[in-house]
């Protein structure tokens, strides 16, 4: 008589698909000095930016140059690490290196997509100087284990403020010098003067307020404008919002007033 059993298979784990998300760092260059230097400046600039964050190595911008082949897989794996990065795959390596950065236990990441951001370099465009955009396509919002950091205290020249993973709500001036970066959108119930940079890891759909908008900089998903173009009067001095549209050019800022 046959016997049937179930295969122990099922009753040890399931297959099914997930999502992660992944920071890409996209290499301008393979002088792992250089790149050891400006991740040093950056977490002077931001500590806590990265936190074990994982990371794809995308050598797309390098990788048909004589520079890629000074790159040393070696000396960058444990360099990443060492500044709060794990490194889990590899993109736009040819044969060789592709090879060689299986083998340190990297994954094929050709197929993966990654936003390619450019610095705007035309004035904003303003609601009255021209027609409104088409409405972004509405996006689920991701859920954040945490609500919004708030802060209620003017923030002078210097001080940096950073919410990792949320929103930040700010209740006091941010003067000339000051820096507030948030993964979510950035509200400011005060003047702003200072850099604000929302959509710090790549949100899109962030975007950022100011009853007085005076900014140094503003910058979403990497997209940003610096006050050496001055916004228009529309919106300079006055309460305005600043989101991130895209189009057949690319994505461009749009600085918009806030209507009462």
């Amino acid at each position: 008589m046959a016997i049937v059993s179930e295969s122990p298979q099922s009753h040890c784990y399931d297959i099914k698909s997930a999502d992660l998300s992944l920071l890409a760092l996209v290499l301008k260059t393979a002088d792992i000095q250089a790149i050891s230097l400006a991740l040093e400046q950056q977490l002077a600039e931001s500590p806590g930016f990265f936190e074990q964050d994982p990371v794809i190595i995308d050598v797309s911008l390098i990788s048909t140059g004589a520079d890629i082949a000074t790159l040393n897989l070696e000396s960058l794996l444990p360099l990443l690490r060492q500044h709060g990065l794990l490194p889990l795959a590899i993109k736009g390596a040819q044969a060789d290196l592709l090879a060689h950065a299986k083998g340190l236990g990297l994954v094929d990441a050709s197929d993966a997509r990654i936003r390619r951001a450019v610095p705007l370099a035309e004035p904003v465009q303003t609601a009255s100087s021209v027609a409104a955009p088409e409405p972004a396509p509405v996006v689920p919002p991701v859920p954040v284990a945490q609500g919004p950091m708030v802060i209620d205290k003017p923030l002078r020249s210097g001080q940096q403020v950073y919410a990792k993973g949320r929103d930040l709500i700010v209740l006091a001036i941010v003067n000339a010098g000051a820096e507030v970066i948030a993964d979510g959108h950035i509200h400011i119930y005060a003047p702003l003067r200072g850099k604000a940079i929302a959509g710090a890891r790549g949100n899109t759909q962030a975007r950022i307020f100011a009853q007085v908008m005076e900014p140094e900089l503003i910058s979403i998903a990497g997209i940003y404008r610096t006050s050496e173009n001055a916004l228009p009067k529309e919106v300079l001095g006055q309460a305005a919002q600043v989101c991130l549209q895209s189009g057949p050019d690319g994505d461009k800022l749009w600085v918009l007033p806030l209507k009462s």
